[in-house]
């Protein structure tokens, strides 16, 4: 596997963007520079990141997102630790 993590992710298995294997490495996000851990599915290039809005379902039983627009930095959980951080 790269040692960065996809350009586009998504926790939910019925997306095309799911990667059950870099979601098992574990991706951390930083969005403006703040560690976000409720992030549903992210996307580098475009600049934005889909969080869950509470605890509100749509009819699938999907959580409800909002879509914020602004830098993503993702990571590798496993990185950062053994850099000691």
């Amino acid at each position: 596997m790269a040692d960065t993590p996809p350009d586009r992710l998504s926790v939910n298995p019925e997306s095309e963007f799911y990667d059950e294997a870099a979601l098992a490495r574990g991706v951390g996000i930083r969005f403006k520079g703040v560690e976000k851990t409720n992030v549903e599915e992210y996307s580098v290039s475009e600049g934005w990141i889909k969080v869950a809005a509470g605890t509100a379902r749509d009819r699938a039983g999907n959580p409800m997102t909002l879509k914020l627009k602004g830098a993503v930095e993702p990571y590798f959980r496993d990185d950062a630790d053994s850099a000691g951080g």
